[in-house]
């Protein structure tokens, strides 16, 4: 008899299998005729024969009853079947070893052939995520939510529990699917085995080690996957397991040089993406402070609301691995406008049925709303939405900021020109004219590759929630390249000329006249510098405003500057403007616009200038001490009438209440000056603050006109109250789950009466937002609120405290407080 050997110990590993588990297969009716009761056994050789020791491969099926004597005959009759039948089927019994080395001839050789799990189906028993491991890997440790959040391009690691141990010729696969019905032809459904080549659709997994009945995976998503929430299952063999907790949340990864949202900065990632409080820019151009908003994109249910948007957008899932494609459609879905979406906006100043936009200090409570109710959350304006849709960019790994534009021009006609229309005591009168100029407009801006558009076109690109235009037949805005506002190339998608517009479009003051007992209109002056002031933005890494106007236009009056307003203007169609959001020529159209030279602004021979300012602090309840200085800097004799006038407007310029106005002839003599009064009353204003939900801005406008000359001048001014502030006394550091009180007090200092008081504070990671109503707090009184607070994150925390009242909508504070072990 020729010698017996077994296989190759690495082609048959040989894992621990439950104690005396049966297998039962279809035996060879050669071998099992006439034999008492027995069970099935495969059993695999490797006959060596002959001096040239050739080798070939036989499966016997033996059916050996393990008490009786007849095995070695069996044996015998196995190793003289004919050769080669099948490969190895590497199972067998454990003890078969012993058995059979036992009553093998002498002159046969036999060593371990099966492993000890022969015939037992490999099952998986449990699936370790190492949520703690991968989420502190991959920066999604902070999110509020029991299942696996990674981002795409990165590996992760996955443990398996088997029935079994894992043998090379088992059959393993990890199935991640994505949408209702994935599959693999639309790349929806990665299967995934860690013994084949790496899947075509970028995903790659390997097996890192195993032991005994545990295996560990190594699973990289591909850098361009599409984001969103996947099902895993695994399949063995004809067996699958669906864990209960199977969803992967994966994210855009601006850590991964492969993702198209790649960011190289360190902390510029900290900032647009893990920092989940922040500022949002608010006042006017020359008054500019800071509302303190809590993101918390890292909230409880935050996550689940934007998996939800997601699939609300109805994207195909192929366009959900762009950023561009998702970042539009959340633009469209933060605003409740043509699709139920997250936020209605509300200007009209009365928010009966919800609440008022002034009453919100971040996003979390909204967002939570929503996605409990399924239904639109009332109410927002323009900051809202930007700090609503940071909070989903920053949520789904876009890098993301918001950006207050002062002075911001909503041009509804596309003609890069704004439409002022006033009387002749230089009040604004807003019924002529559909054009406006925003004292601020609040959008995002998202940082990622254009791989859609020319070279040169990366980084960042704006995006707005609120619903102001119509883009594409729905209200959304952007992506829009910022260089692209910078250079004029108003042609790229999405949405750049409205946005150029905003920074960009010219000042043209109208002077409304009764002549003959009918309005005319008289061209005043035309200013080309006085919209798109002050862009601000948070600082990276500080509680501070960042200037990023250079970002979005060169300096007003360089060579620069003008030749990118010619290029704007250049894409005018003749007979109009090419539609938002459409790709139009990239060649421009000479025919009709001056070429870019000197501003075309008149130069006024006298000199003249005006200066508006405040003499007293502008405080709610104390007479408003206005001045308007007029200045001429020519040699000459100089008469000028002057027109001002004060009035109270809403943030967009929608004038609420006219409250004086002044006309003046002034005689001045060479370089000169005089400064003109503009008193208003308390009284006069107070029942406006009172009959407005907004908070209001004191606007102040002058025009003058030089006799006998051409030479006229408008100048306006936009001013906030000023009001006292709120104290939050808390440690500087406190311990992780250990008690602490806050504690948040306001003096009114003003000498009117604020009625209607509300308190409203929240921490993120220290507690939910809370309301306290004070009722009404007399001139003096000190109002002092404390919560108990238990922080439940590591890290610098935040308190955000807003006031509001009857009179006053904008009293804000927040302070930072260091949580340790």
């Amino acid at each position: 008899m020729p010698p017996l050997t077994s296989l190759p110990r690495d082609s048959v590993p040989s894992p621990r299998p439950t104690p005396n588990a049966p297998v039962h297969r279809p035996a060879d009716p050669c071998l099992t005729a006439d034999l008492p009761t027995c069970e099935v056994m495969p059993v695999a050789f490797l006959l060596q024969a002959g001096s040239g020791r050739k080798k070939c491969r036989v499966k016997a099926t033996l059916k050996v009853d393990l008490l009786t004597p007849q095995s070695e005959t069996l044996i015998k009759r196995a190793v003289s079947l004919p050769s080669p039948l099948s490969e190895a089927s590497g199972k067998g019994y454990s003890g078969a070893q012993k058995l059979l080395a036992s009553q093998a001839p002498r002159d046969a050789t036999l060593t371990r052939t099966m492993g000890d799990n022969a015939g037992t189906d490999l099952k998986v028993t449990g699936i370790d995520f190492l949520k703690s491991q991968n989420c502190r890997l991959h920066h999604t440790d902070a999110y509020n939510i029991k299942k696996l959040v990674v981002r795409r391009g990165q590996a992760f690691n996955i443990q398996l529990a088997f029935s079994r141990e894992l043998m090379a010729t088992d059959k393993l696969t990890l199935r991640f699917g994505i949408g209702e019905k994935p599959m693999k032809i639309r790349g929806t459904l990665m299967s995934l085995n860690p013994r084949r080549e790496p899947d075509l659709s970028g995903w790659q997994i390997s097996i890192v080690k195993h032991s005994g009945k545990e295996c560990l995976l190594s699973v990289t998503s591909s850098p361009w996957a599409p984001v969103g929430k996947y099902t895993l299952n695994v399949k063995t063999g004809t067996n699958i397991y669906k864990p209960e907790d199977g969803a992967v949340y994966l994210l855009f990864n601006p850590w991964c040089e492969g993702d198209s949202v790649f960011l190289a900065d360190e902390a510029q990632r900290n900032e647009y993406v893990l920092n989940d409080t922040g500022y949002i820019y608010v006042g006017s151009a020359y008054s500019i402070y800071n509302r303190p908003w809590n993101f918390g994109q890292f909230e409880e249910l935050i996550l689940d609301t934007c998996m939800d948007l997601l699939d609300k957008s109805k994207l195909k899932l192929s366009n959900r691995k762009d950023p561009v494609m998702v970042s539009r459609a959340m633009s469209a879905l933060v605003n409740a406008n043509d699709d139920s979406g997250v936020l209605l906006g509300n200007w009209s100043g009365n928010y009966i049925n919800g609440t008022s936009p002034m009453d919100w200090i971040g996003s979390v409570a909204i967002l939570q709303q929503y996605y409990k109710t399924k239904k639109p959350v009332f109410y927002g304006q323009c900051w809202v939405f930007a700090g609503v849709l940071t909070t989903v960019m920053r949520c789904l790994g876009i890098p993301s900021r918001c950006v207050s534009n002062f002075d911001s021009a909503h041009d509804t006609n596309d003609n890069l020109t704004v439409d002022i229309y006033m009387n002749e005591f230089g009040e604004k009168l807003n019924s002529l004219s559909f054009d406006s100029i925003w004292n601020f407009h609040v959008w995002n801006d998202v940082w990622m590759k254009r791989t859609d558009l020319p070279a040169g076109f990366d980084g960042w690109q704006a995006i707005d929630a609120t619903p102001q235009e119509q883009s594409q037949g729905i209200f959304q805005c952007g992506p829009c390249p910022v260089k692209g506002v910078r250079e004029g190339d108003v042609y790229l998608p999405f949405d750049s000329k409205f946005v150029y517009a905003e920074v960009n479009a010219d000042k043209v003051y109208w002077l409304v006249k009764k002549v003959n007992g009918k309005d005319k209109h008289f061209k005043i002056s035309t200013e080309t510098q006085g919209v798109g002031v002050n862009i601000s933005t948070k600082a990276v890494g500080q509680d501070k405003r960042e200037d990023i106007t250079s970002q979005y236009k060169f300096p007003e009056g360089s060579k620069e500057e003008r030749e990118s307003v010619w290029r704007a203007s250049s894409f005018l169609h003749p007979l109009g403007i090419v539609p938002r959001a459409r790709f139009s020529s990239t060649v421009p159209m000479d025919a009709g616009y001056p070429k870019p030279g000197v501003s075309q602004e008149t130069v006024s021979k006298s000199g003249l200038q005006i200066e508006i300012t405040n003499k007293e602090a502008l405080c709610p309840g104390n007479p408003l001490e206005l001045a308007i200085t007029v200045k001429t800097s020519t040699p000459g004799n100089w008469t000028i009438n002057l027109a001002g006038s004060c009035q109270l407007q809403s943030y967009t310029g929608k004038v609420e209440a006219s409250l004086g106005h002044v006309k003046e002839t002034i005689k001045l003599d060479g370089k000169s000056e005089t400064q003109v009064p503009l008193k208003i009353a308390a009284d006069t204003y107070m029942k406006t603050l009172a009959s407005v939900e907004d908070e209001v801005l004191i606007h102040v406008t002058g025009i003058a006109e030089i006799q006998d000359t051409n030479d006229k001048l408008t100048k306006e001014t936009t001013m906030r109250f000023e009001y006292p502030p709120i104290t939050i006394q808390m440690p500087e550091t406190a311990k992780l789950n250990k008690e602490f009180t806050c504690a948040f007090i306001f003096k009114n200092k003003l000498n009117v009466p604020l009625d209607n008081c509300k308190l409203l504070v929240e921490g993120l990671g220290i507690f939910k937002m809370a309301t306290f109503d004070e009722g009404d707090v007399k001139p003096g009184r000190i109002i002092k609120s404390e919560i108990i607070c238990t922080p439940t994150r590591l890290g610098e925390k935040k308190m955000v405290a807003k006031l509001t009242s009857t009179q006053v909508k904008g009293i804000s504070a927040e302070k930072a407080i260091t949580i340790v072990e």
